[in-house]
C-alpha cells in the first residue's frame, strides 16, 4: 500500500470514529453494525465514513428533508387506541439496514423454499386434505382456524397458484442465522411503505445511495405487475386493488400501490357480481374486473358466502371464483397457513413434502392442543412466549392476544393453566427471540435498537421472486418482544449492496413500446361521487371565508347601516351552520371567531375542511402530491388555534390567509388535472355550491328593501368589486349589480357562467348516448339557463332566487342518482335548507 493509499484508510477511519460516538453493543445480542470485536463491519465503513463527512448538522438538515418529503406527500398510519382511529406521520428512522449480497441471497433461497411450502400445504388443505388424513397435521390445527374458508374447499384457483404475494418477517439472532418470526399470506402489508422509505432516504442521501451500489426496487414491481397481467383472460389489463376503505390503518399503501402499479383501487361496494363475473360500477357503467390484488381479509369477502355481517365486501364473490370469473391475489382462504399453530407443524410437512429439511429455521413453536405440548410449554413458561394459535383473540389472554411467561405472578399463572386446559388448542408456546440491532440516529449520534425485517416474494411463471429490500421495523425499547407500528416503533429502509454494477430497472415501459392513449382509463363511481363532493366542500370552504372576512370588516366600520349589513351577514352564517348557540348576544366579532375555528359545528370552516379531506383521501390515488399539500395547509390554516384574545383583525387575516389557498388549490385543478370524466364531476360540484351560494347571497341583499351599502357587500362576496368599478363610475344600483352577479356570461363569477360550465360537462360525460333525449340533469339545467336568459336584471324577485336554489338542489341529487353508487337512501342538503 502506498504511503498516500495508508493516509487515505487512516483518514476514513477517524471519520467512522467519530461518527460512531461512543456506540455501544447490547451484550450478548449481534449487532448488524459492529462486528464481535467492536469494529465496524465491512460493508458499513463507506457509509459510515459519508456519514461523517456530511457532520451532524448537515445530517440533521437531511434528514429533516425527508420527514417533510414524507409529510407532504401524506403519507400516513392510521392508529387505533382507545380514542379511535387517528391518522399519524410517518415515523421514518433515517438510518438504513444494509445487509451484503451474500447474505441476501442466503435469506433470499430459505424464504423461496419456506413459500413453496406454504403453496403446496394450501394445495392439500383446501384440495385432498392428504395430510390430515394421513395423520402429519392434527385436523383441529385446521379446523379450529377461521381463516379456514369451508367454501373454498375443492376451489382451484384461476392461474393455478393459491399464494401470488408473500412475506415473511424475519430477524437475526445471537449466532447470525436468519429466523422467521411468523408468514404473512392473507394480504401482506408494507411493501408501500418500504417504498416510501427508499424514496424518502435516497432523496436525504442521494450521494450516498449511488455510490454504495444498492439494490433497486422498481424491477420487483414490475415483475409482480406483469404476473398479475398474465391471468387477465379479457386482455383489457384492468386489475383491480381491493382495499376494506379509507379508514383501514395501511390504506394509503393501498392507494399508493394502486397509483404505482397502474391498478384501479376499489372498494366493495365499487364491485358487482353479474352472471359470475365481477364488474366495477363506473361513470359509464359496468365493467369487467378479471384480477383482484386483495388487501381485504378474506372472511369479509363475501356477506353470501363468508362473515354475513360484513359491509366491506361483494356479494357474490366466492361464486365467481368459484366459477373461475375473476382471479384474486391471494387466493381467499389462503390466510390459513399464517396461524402459529401451524409453524409447530412445518418442520416435520417440510420433510414430508420437499423431502428436505428447512434452510432457513423459524422461532420454536408448540401448539398447545396437544397434552404433551401443553405440558412442555407449561414447565417452561419463563422461557415461552403465550401467544393466540390463529391469530384471534382468546379469552383471558392480555389485549395484545401474547403474555411473556417470565413476566406472570402466580395468580396469572393460574389464570393461564385455567385456560390451557379449557382452550389449549386456542393457544401456541414460542420462544422469546433474541433479535440483533442495528443503529438508529437519536439527537447527534448512533444507537443500537432490536429490530426485525419483512421480506416480500411475488410469484411468477418462473418461480418466486424476492424484492431486494423490504420492510425494516425498529423497536424504540431495547425490549423487543414485541413491534407494533400502532404503538409507536419505527421504520428504515433496507439496502442490500451488490457486488457489480445494478440494473437501472423502471416501471416506465420502453419508448418503442408505448401505446399512444389520452384516456387515464376507468372513473369509478365512488371517486366521482367524492371528486364531486370534494369540489362542493372546497366551495363552500370559500364561501364562508368570504363572509367571515365580509363580516369583521363591516365591523370596522361606524356608519349606521353597517348594523343591518352585519345582522344579514351572521344570518348566513347561522342558516349554514356556523353560528354557535352558547355565544347568546356575543360580540359579532366572536361569531365570525367561532365560524372560522369551532369544529363543533357543522358548518364551520374546521368541519368543512375535514369534510373536503375526507373527501380526497379516499381517491388518493387520483389525486396530485400538490394538490393534496394545498388541502392539508388549508386545514392546518383552518384549524390552527386562536388565541382567546384574538381580534377581528386577526379573524380577517385568517380568512386571507384561506382564501388565498383556496385560490392555490382552484388554480391546481384548473392548470394540472386532465380534461377528463373525474375533473368533470370536481368542477361540476364547484359550479353548483357556488351558484347555491350565490342566490343565497342575492336574496340576503339584493331585495328591494336591502339597507344601505348591501350591494356593494354582495359585489364582495362575489368577488365582483373591481370589474363592477371599471364597468361602472357610481354607486351600487340593484340593476347592474344584479345583472353582473347573475347574468353576465363573461364574469367567472357569476350565475350565468356556473350554469353554462355546468351544462358543457353534462353534454360530454361518460355513458351519455347522442340520439337519446336529454337526460334530467341536462333538462334540469337547460330551464335554469333558459330562464337567466329570458330575464332582465330587474325582473328578479325573491321566489325567483328560492326556485332556481330547489332546482340546483335537484339537479345535486339527480346527478348522484345517476352517476354515484346508491346505498340507503339519505338526504343530502345544505345547513338550514329542509
Amino acid at each position: 500500500m502506498s504511503e498516500a493509499e495508508s493516509r487515505s484508510v487512516e483518514f476514513e477511519q477517524a471519520a467512522v470514529e467519530s461518527v460512531l460516538g461512543g456506540y455501544q453493543t447490547l451484550p450478548g445480542v449481534r449487532d448488524e453494525m459492529m462486528d464481535a470485536e467492536g469494529q465496524p463491519r465491512a460493508h458499513w465503513a463507506g457509509f459510515l465514513a459519508a456519514l461523517a463527512e456530511l457532520g451532524p448538522e448537515e445530517l440533521r438538515r437531511r434528514f429533516s428533508s425527508a420527514d417533510r418529503y414524507l409529510r407532504e406527500s401524506g403519507v400516513f398510519y392510521r392508529v387505533y387506541d382507545d380514542a379511535g382511529g387517528d391518522e399519524r406521520p410517518w415515523a421514518l428512522s433515517h438510518i438504513p439496514l444494509l445487509l451484503e449480497k451474500s447474505d441476501w441471497s442466503q435469506l433470499a433461497k430459505g424464504l423461496v423454499e419456506r413459500a413453496e411450502l406454504l403453496e403446496a400445504l394450501l394445495a392439500d388443505l383446501y384440495g385432498p386434505a392428504t395430510l390430515v388424513a394421513n395423520g402429519a397435521l392434527p385436523a383441529a390445527a385446521v379446523a379450529g382456524s377461521p381463516e379456514f374458508l369451508r367454501p373454498m374447499v375443492g376451489v382451484k384457483p384461476r392461474g393455478g397458484r393459491f399464494l401470488r404475494f408473500y412475506a415473511a418477517d424475519v430477524g437475526r439472532g445471537p449466532d447470525g442465522r436468519w429466523w422467521v418470526l411468523s408468514d404473512r399470506t392473507q394480504a401482506p402489508s408494507g411493501v408501500g411503505y418500504a417504498l416510501e422509505n427508499r424514496l424518502a432516504v435516497t432523496r436525504a442521501l442521494p450521494d450516498i445511495s449511488r455510490s454504495l451500489r444498492m439494490e433497486r426496487l422498481a424491477s420487483f414491481f414490475q415483475t409482480f405487475r406483469t404476473s398479475l397481467l398474465k391471468l387477465d383472460s379479457t386482455g383489457e389489463g384492468r386489475i383491480g386493488l381491493l382495499t376494506p376503505g379509507s379508514l383501514n390503518e395501511t390504506y394509503f399503501e393501498h392507494a399508493l400501490l394502486a397509483r404505482y402499479l397502474g391498478f384501479l383501487l376499489v372498494e366493495g361496494g365499487d364491485l358487482t357480481v353479474r352472471g359470475d363475473v365481477v364488474n366495477v360500477r363506473t361513470v359509464a357503467g359496468l365493467k369487467r374486473v378479471d384480477v383482484l390484488l386483495r388487501r381485504l381479509d378474506a372472511d369479509f369477502a363475501d356477506p353470501l358466502e363468508l362473515n354475513a355481517h360484513s359491509r366491506l365486501g361483494v356479494p357474490g364473490l366466492v361464486q365467481a371464483v368459484r366459477e373461475g370469473g375473476v382471479a384474486m391475489a391471494n387466493a381467499l382462504g389462503s390466510g390459513l397457513v399464517e396461524a402459529p399453530a401451524l409453524m409447530a407443524f412445518l418442520p416435520r410437512l417440510a420433510t414430508h413434502i420437499l423431502g428436505r429439511s428447512l434452510i432457513l429455521p423459524h422461532v420454536g413453536t408448540w401448539w398447545c392442543g396437544q397434552e404433551a405440548e401443553r405440558t412442555e410449554v407449561m414447565e417452561n413458561l419463563d422461557d415461552l412466549v403465550i401467544t393466540s394459535a390463529f391469530g384471534a383473540p382468546v379469552a383471558g389472554l392480555s389485549r395484545r392476544n401474547s403474555v411473556v411467561g417470565a413476566d406472570l405472578g402466580v395468580t396469572e399463572r393460574r389464570r393461564l393453566a385455567s385456560i390451557m386446559a379449557r382452550r389449549g388448542a386456542d393457544l401456541v408456546g414460542q420462544d422469546i427471540a433474541r433479535l440483533s440491532t442495528m443503529p438508529v440516529w437519536s439527537g447527534d449520534r448512533l444507537v443500537p435498537r432490536p429490530f426485525t425485517l419483512r421480506v416480500f416474494l411475488a410469484a411468477t411463471d418462473e418461480g418466486w421472486t424476492v424484492m431486494p429490500g423490504g420492510f425494516c421495523r425498529i423497536s424504540e425499547s431495547l425490549d423487543a418482544r414485541a413491534f407494533s407500528i400502532q404503538r409507536g416503533d419505527r421504520s428504515a429502509d433496507v439496502w442490500v449492496l451488490a457486488d457489480t454494477a445494478v440494473s437501472s430497472a423502471t416501471l416506465m415501459p420502453s419508448p418503442e413500446n408505448v401505446r399512444i392513449r389520452r384516456s387515464s382509463g376507468t372513473l369509478p363511481s365512488r371517486a366521482a361521487d367524492n371528486l364531486f363532493w370534494l369540489g362542493r366542500y372546497v366551495e363552500r370552504c370559500e364561501e364562508t371565508l368570504r363572509v367571515v372576512r365580509g363580516l369583521v370588516g363591516r365591523l370596522s366600520e361606524v356608519e349606521p347601516s353597517a348594523g343591518p349589513l352585519v345582522t344579514r351577514l351572521l344570518s348566513l352564517l347561522s342558516g349554514w351552520g356556523a353560528m354557535p348557540r352558547d355565544l347568546a348576544r356575543a360580540n359579532p366579532g366572536r361569531y365570525a371567531i367561532a365560524a372560522l375555528t369551532r369544529a363543533d359545528l357543522p358548518g364551520a370552516l374546521p368541519q368543512l375542511v375535514r369534510n373536503a379531506r375526507t373527501a380526497a383521501s379516499v381517491i388518493r390515488d387520483r389525486f396530485s402530491p400538490d394538490a393534496w399539500r394545498a388541502l392539508l395547509d388549508l386545514e392546518s390554516c383552518l384549524t390552527a388555534a386562536i388565541p382567546a384574545a384574538a381580534s377581528e383583525a386577526d379573524a380577517h387575516e385568517r380568512a386571507d390567509a384561506g382564501l388565498r389557498i383556496v385560490a392555490a388549490f382552484s388554480g391546481l385543478a384548473s392548470e394540472n388535472m386532465n380534461r377528463l370524466a373525474g375533473w368533470r364531476f370536481l368542477e361540476i360540484g364547484r359550479r353548483i355550491e357556488r351558484s347555491v351560494a350565490l342566490l343565497r347571497f342575492a336574496r340576503t341583499f339584493a331585495e328591494p328593501e336591502a339597507p344601505r351599502g348591501a350591494l356593494n357587500v354582495l359585489l364582495q362576496l362575489a368577488d365582483s368589486q373591481i370589474t363592477y368599478r371599471t364597468r361602472y363610475v357610481m354607486m351600487e344600483a340593484r340593476g347592474p349589480v344584479l345583472d353582473l352577479v347573475l347574468l353576465d356570461p363573461d364574469n367567472p363569477r357569476s350565475l350565468m357562467f356556473q350554469i353554462q360550465r355546468i351544462a358543457d360537462h353534462l353534454r360530454v360525460l361518460p355513458g351519455r348516448d347522442p340520439d337519446a333525449p336529454p337526460s334530467l340533469s341536462e333538462r334540469l339545467v337547460a330551464r335554469i339557463l333558459s330562464d337567466l336568459i329570458a330575464r332582465t336584471a330587474d325582473s328578479f324577485e325573491l321566489k325567483d332566487f328560492e326556485a332556481m336554489e330547489g332546482d340546483l338542489l335537484r339537479l345535486s341529487d339527480e346527478i348522484s342518482a345517476h352517476y354515484f353508487i346508491q346505498g340507503p337512501e339519505q338526504a343530502v342538503s345544505w345547513p338550514g335548507v329542509s
